[in-house]
């Protein structure tokens, strides 16, 4: 069987074995590492460069929170917490993802140059966002779901059936990026975990990641990384002490085939990847 890839940008990743996305967060409210790493652009490079030094495979880069509750930032502002920090990793023989909902940020990133992917929690739905990635001939992308807008999308999120509504919402958004030109190798799904959903819905949608990959047809993109979920099932309230919890669901995704998984603790996840497929263990 031949090695699926994903086309992001100057590479072509091969997704044989699970590949990690570490967070380089420049927001001053994210939900676990807020305003650590984004008092400067040294301190964010520093940080960047460990995560690759414990074992990450794409370096995500985001200048607006999404948490549940959070407020919109200006495109000014969010633009000038990631312009420095892109112009800095392009220089790196690594692929560097834009977490952005916003077609201006978007377009503003690739005219600057060293953008692989783009990374949207909206599924390119803002205005222009799937013409202008079509206008790339490389550029990754994943679409994401989410129900609602970060300010409100927890409040009471509700399903008839969560795994069927979301695999179907990403399989149009998907249609459409084709359709406009974006070839199935540069996409990945992302089923939006904390995203408008509650501790069941979660839950309900790792059982099923088979099946929705299959639905799809497209790799998929994990990101539960010291969400809520994980302090509901653990009890821990500190978000930035939810590693184990947060280590034990990624190998949960993995185990039924997600093949990038997007993770605040690098060194933690790439250790027990490292053990997992050491043991033989296979999804």
């Amino acid at each position: 069987m031949n090695t699926r890839i994903w086309q992001a940008g100057r590479f072509e990743i091969a997704l044989d074995k699970p590949k990690i996305m570490g967070i380089v967060n420049m927001t001053p409210d994210s939900l676990s590492d807020g305003g650590t790493y984004s008092q400067n652009v040294s301190i964010a490079l520093a940080h960047a460069e460990q995560l690759l030094k414990d074992g990450a495979d794409i370096l995500d880069i985001g200048g607006e929170s999404t948490r549940p509750g959070s407020d919109d930032v200006s495109l000014e502002e969010e633009w000038a917490r990631v312009q420095p920090v892109l112009a800095e990793v392009a220089k790196w023989n690594v692929p560097v993802s834009l977490d952005t909902r916003h077609t201006a940020i978007m377009e503003k990133a690739l005219a600057q140059g060293g953008v692989d992917i783009i990374n949207d929690v909206a599924a390119l739905s803002d205005e222009g966002a799937v013409a202008l990635l079509a206008q790339q001939p490389t550029t990754g992308v994943c679409l994401m779901h989410m129900q609602g807008l970060p300010k409100t999308m927890q409040l009471n999120p509700q399903y008839q059936d969560v795994v069927e509504e979301i695999t179907r919402y990403l399989k149009a958004r998907a249609a459409e990026c084709v359709q406009a030109g974006i070839d199935p190798e540069r996409i990945t799904l992302d089923p939006g975990f904390g995203f408008g959903k509650n501790l069941q819905h979660n839950i309900t949608l790792i059982q099923h990641l088979p099946e929705l990959m299959e639905a799809t047809g497209f790799p998929l993109l994990i990101g539960i990384s010291r969400k809520s979920m994980i302090g509901e099932l653990t009890g821990e309230q500190d978000a930035s002490k939810r590693v184990h919890g947060s280590v034990a669901a990624a190998l949960a995704t993995v185990a039924r085939g997600a093949q990038i998984i997007r993770v605040h603790d690098v060194k933690a996840t790439s250790d027990a990847l490292k053990v997992w497929e050491a043991l033989g263990i296979s999804a």
